[in-house]
């Protein structure tokens, strides 16, 4: 029965992973959130009933305390990333360890989170470790589900709010890398994906997904498309691919700096679904548009909030 299943989720108590965590638990599946802080994962202890779901600290990057939180796994999912520092040992070697330990345990499913982008062969240190995890994970576990999303954006996101958080506080905007383009995917659709793989390795284990949102925009679209939706008028500034990079190389490695030269590397190259792969369509999920959920939280950047826009009768 499902909901005897129990399902170890690394990284569960992050934005992407507070959603998946949510899908399990409606499903009636025992959730075990794995963090390094297990401190982070503790407003997904009230989605669920009373004792649904557990929380253990775990860190991918030592085989031990990855083997304790997979232990009596039926099904183990792996979220955990990150867009600065340690790429090999966590995205490559925490990856292996992970899908190592999930086929140690018996697990009869897993599901690996990487990237659209991943690739042994990128010039990023993010999309090469990307890359090479997947391949970790294969040889490890063959069955594993690996599910590559592009942006993925939702009200707790580091990408429209980033993105909006600049057009209503600065006067000047510059955009790097305006023309690459992305497919932006709604975390509420990513989330159900990765819940209909996990809960479903008969189906949907061995095999790789692309997931994107049905709309395909540049960044210097999406800058302008979040200026609309927010009501502001900066000067958009597109900045030449030399200054960017020069930016990046010369700040990328201060705290907070708008872009590292790693990150400037992947901007190099669209986030688009590759053509003829699998995404969304394959679970059976509608892509839901930026347009129909994302005001429900840019009001809080227009310049008086809700009261900001006039409603016709």
């Amino acid at each position: 029965m499902a909901n005897d299943r129990l399902v170890t989720v690394f990284g569960g108590g992050g934005f992407l992973g507070r959603y998946v965590a949510q899908e399990l638990l409606r499903a009636g599946v025992r959730v075990r959130i794995a963090e390094r802080h297990p401190t982070d994962a503790l407003r997904v202890k009230p989605l669920g009933s009373l004792g649904q779901t557990q929380l253990v600290a775990a860190d991918v990057t030592k085989p031990e305390s990855v083997a304790r939180a997979v232990e009596g796994a039926d099904v183990v999912i792996n979220l955990v990333g990150i867009l600065n520092g340690a790429f090999d040992a966590v995205q490559r070697v925490g990856a292996g360890n992970v899908a190592q330990a999930a086929a140690r345990a018996g697990a009869t499913a897993l599901v690996h989170i990487s990237a659209i982008g991943a690739d042994t062969e990128s010039a990023s240190g993010y999309g090469r470790s990307k890359g090479e995890g997947e391949a970790a994970v294969r040889a490890a576990f063959p069955n594993a589900t690996i599910i590559r999303p592009s942006i993925v954006f939702g009200r707790e996101d580091q990408f429209l709010n980033r993105f909006a958080g600049l057009i209503r506080m600065a006067p000047i905007v510059p955009i790097i890398a305006g023309e690459t383009k992305f497919q932006p995917v709604y975390v509420v659709d990513v989330a159900r994906a990765i819940g209909t793989a996990a809960l479903d390795a008969a189906q949907f284990g061995g095999k790789s997904f692309e997931l994107g949102g049905p709309q395909v925009l540049s960044m210097e679209q999406i800058n302008h498309w979040i200026a609309g939706r927010t009501g502001h008028s900066p000067a958009f500034v597109p900045l030449p691919a030399f200054a960017s990079c020069a930016l990046a190389t010369a700040t990328g490695w201060a705290p907070g700096a708008p872009i590292t030269r790693d990150q400037w590397a992947m901007l190099q190259k669209d986030n688009v679904v590759a053509a003829g792969a699998q995404g969304l369509a394959a679970f059976g999920i509608t892509p839901t548009p930026m347009a129909a959920v994302a005001d429900a939280w840019l009001v809080q950047y227009r310049k008086h909030g809700r009261f900001g826009t006039r409603v016709k009768a």
